[in-house]
């Protein structure tokens, strides 16, 4: 559905997106993750026809944003982090407009637009001026914009911000309803969102995408496998020497001795399930498990470990937040 291909954006020696390559296959929801200056918003408004990449290609549905930009357009709708609103219309004269302005056939149209408007819940909002709306429907309101003209991929960027716990659940419904009949790309910070709702993950770190996997597929391909929390009855060192044998054990960490329970931190190879074999060892030497915690790694762990680097490259984030948000002004005219 979308095949990007060596996509660089340059800004004099600096480079927002670089060389950045990945395909979207039809379908699915796609999470889009990055910090902040990541260059998850130019990328978009590249894939979206907002701006010009310095090198490298965009295919929409075979059709090149750059060459075909009109026939590639046709196949996308998108709502950018400041949904492009028109304040002083009315929520319908505003749907009309925008139906026009994607050449909707007019015999079509008022149907659709009531369809799309029952879709995302505004059907209630229809007269009111869109400047009287809340933020809640602000953003139903942009979503609506982007499904008109049903596009094969809805582009969706920050969705769910500034917006309550109960709205969030809201746009999360709708996102998966669009899944349906859509493909969708989702860009948010709101890590528990995209793994509650995406097939499948990219995280783009520097303008460099450091991973394209499952949400299931992630966890299990990165390094350090997971970690098994035991609190055994024994000696120190007699439990050292019973588990770090066993296969699949990398580690053994004491966390802390009370008496004779003793606190143990074991951390397994990447693929690896150990607990049966701790289980039986530690039963024939006659040492109890009185618990035993299997911890796995979160979305949040896995982000942090690609992308995480501290506070080095502030000001670099900031250039590019900069320069994002002026290209969000940009889209939004």
């Amino acid at each position: 559905m979308i095949e990007v291909s060596g996509l660089t954006k340059k800004y004099g020696n600096h480079k927002a997106v670089d060389n950045l390559s990945f395909k979207v296959e039809e379908g699915q929801i796609y999470g889009f993750l990055g910090p902040n200056g990541a260059g998850k918003s130019t990328t978009m408004n590249i894939i979206t026809g907002y701006l010009a990449a310095s090198e490298g290609t965009v295919l929409i549905d075979g059709h090149d944003v750059l060459k075909e930009p009109e026939e590639a357009k046709k196949c996308i709708g998108y709502l950018p982090e400041l949904p492009p609103l028109y304040m002083e219309m009315t929520v319908m004269e505003y749907l009309q407009f925008v139906a026009e302005l994607k050449k909707v056939e007019k015999a079509v149209r008022k149907e659709q637009i009531a369809e799309i408007m029952e879709m995302t819940g505004i059907t209630d909002m229809k007269m009111r001026l869109i400047r009287n709306l809340s933020k809640g429907y602000k953003q139903r309101v942009g979503l609506a914009q982007a499904i008109i003209g049903y596009p094969k991929v809805i582009i969706l960027d920050e969705p769910s911000v500034g917006l309550d716990p109960k709205q969030i659940i809201e746009m999360r419904e709708l996102i998966k309803k669009l899944a349906e009949k859509h493909t969708v790309i989702l860009s948010s910070h709101i890590l528990s969102e995209v793994s509650a709702v995406c097939d499948h993950i990219m995280i783009i770190s520097k303008g460099k995408l450091v991973a394209s996997e499952t949400t299931e597929n992630l966890t299990k391909l990165m390094s350090g496998g997971d970690q098994l929390s035991l609190t055994i009855k024994g000696d120190e060192n007699e439990i050292k020497g019973a588990l770090v044998p066993i296969e699949g054990v990398s580690a053994v960490e004491t966390a802390e001795v009370r008496g004779e329970e003793v606190d143990v931190t074991v951390t397994v190879e990447k693929g690896a399930d150990i607990r049966e074999a701790v289980f039986f060892k530690l039963a024939e030497k006659k040492m109890p498990i009185l618990s035993m915690n299997l911890s796995q790694k979160s979305l949040e762990d896995i982000f942090l470990e690609l992308t995480g680097e501290g506070a080095a490259g502030t000001e670099e984030v900031k250039f590019e937040e900069a320069v994002e948000e002026e290209e969000d002004n940009v889209g939004n005219l």
